[in-house]
């Protein structure tokens, strides 16, 4: 039996066409991927994603739990402020990546890849070596319906519909008391998201979920607003460099090889899981990289194809598509070090096929401030 969002329900009257995705019912696409991908370039798509998975971390070594447990600096942090961090495994594998937003003091809520809820709970507890009363780890998914609301049309849209000034939450802040319409309960909401477009996602109790989601797609006409499924939310991702768990990440993927250095903060004191491995990678730079990679000759990459570098094996492709922005045939490949200079030029194995093309660099698409 395939789990549901509370969201469910309203699909079918938006024309969503759903599919298996990790166990979920959910939609692939409403009115098409390549139209829903560029209603969110150019107005805004409205999201369920309320399968994604939230945790809980509370007590007064929270912040030493995580410290150990993340590879971000979690000392960054203050209220009302989240970090894109990663969760890795002993050899510095990914074990998933993540957003941590710190609630309050002692008090984190860590967003993680719906399919890895359960792996990161059990992940979590295994590793908390501190007693109940210091820290405590809570799965409280189901607590939670999470709508982001992505495109240049975003704020507009969320502004008619609450008396907070959305304008005031920066990149990666977050106000958990944001009241809509006449909800009773507040929501979170945080300028985050995963299609490289400003907007915000949206963290409600269940049971406001059909009632935000019609709110925002009645009053999102007037802005071009329309619902957006799993399809385009991959394209976007995609063309927007931003990683897949499962694809440009996994348990023998590092941060690192994926070109998220960034939130590997190596030079922080404390230790956290991993860390002696990915700092050496740090140093002497990886035996792989994530580059992007654009077709030459016709073909598509797709996930899981061989890369060649001449007569030699270099690589595989992560993701691929055709770029519905770019109209090209392009993907992102882990590949050797001496294969990842932009420019060079590689075949991508498509069935019994080479097919030409060349390394470029990522990301494909970057928004204009």
């Amino acid at each position: 039996m395939l789990k549901r969002t509370p969201i469910f329900s309203e699909y079918e009257k938006y024309g969503g066409k759903t599919i298996d995705f990790g166990g979920w019912e959910l939609p692939v696409q409403f009115a098409g991927i390549k139209h829903e991908h560029e209603v969110t370039r150019t107005k805004a798509g409205v999201f369920d994603v309320s399968h994604m998975g939230e945790i809980l971390v509370k007590g007064p070594k929270s912040f030493d739990f995580l410290q150990y447990m993340l590879t971000n600096d979690v000392k960054k942090l203050t209220p009302n402020r989240a970090q894109y961090t990663i969760l890795c495994n002993e050899q510095g594998g990914t074990v998933d990546d993540l957003i941590v937003y710190m609630i309050d003091q002692d008090e984190y809520l860590l967003v993680v890849n719906a399919a890895n809820t359960e792996k990161d709970y059990l992940w979590l507890k295994k590793h908390n070596k501190f007693n109940l009363d210091e820290v405590t780890i809570e799965n409280v998914s189901d607590q939670y319906v999470q709508i982001a609301v992505q495109g240049p049309k975003a704020e507009e849209l969320l502004n008619e519909l609450t008396e907070t000034r959305l304008e005031d939450i920066k990149f990666f802040r977050f106000d958990n008391e944001v009241y809509f319409a006449d909800f009773e309960k507040p929501a979170l909401v945080s300028r985050t998201g995963y299609t490289g477009e400003d907007g915000f996602e949206i963290y409600i109790a269940p049971e406001y979920g059909v009632k935000l989601w019609n709110l925002l797609l009645d009053k999102g006409k007037e802005f071009g607003a329309e619902p957006v499924g799993l399809g385009a939310r991959d394209t976007l991702r995609f063309e927007a460099g931003l990683a897949l768990y499962g694809q440009e990440l996994s348990e023998e993927i590092s941060p690192v090889e994926a070109g998220l250095a960034f939130a590997v903060k190596v030079n922080k004191d404390e230790d956290f899981i991993g860390k002696a491995v990915l700092k050496e990678q740090i140093e002497k730079g990886p035996s792989r990289k994530l580059v992007g990679i654009e077709m030459i000759d016709k073909g598509i990459p797709r996930t899981g194809y061989k890369v060649m570098n001449g007569e030699e094996e270099a690589g595989f492709v992560t993701s691929g598509t055709q770029s519905p922005t770019l109209k090209k045939n392009v993907g992102m490949a882990l590949v050797d070090k001496n294969a990842a200079e932009p420019g060079t030029e590689l075949f991508v194995q498509v069935r019994n096929r080479l097919l030409k093309a060349k390394v470029s660099t990522l990301p494909f698409y970057k928004r204009q401030k």
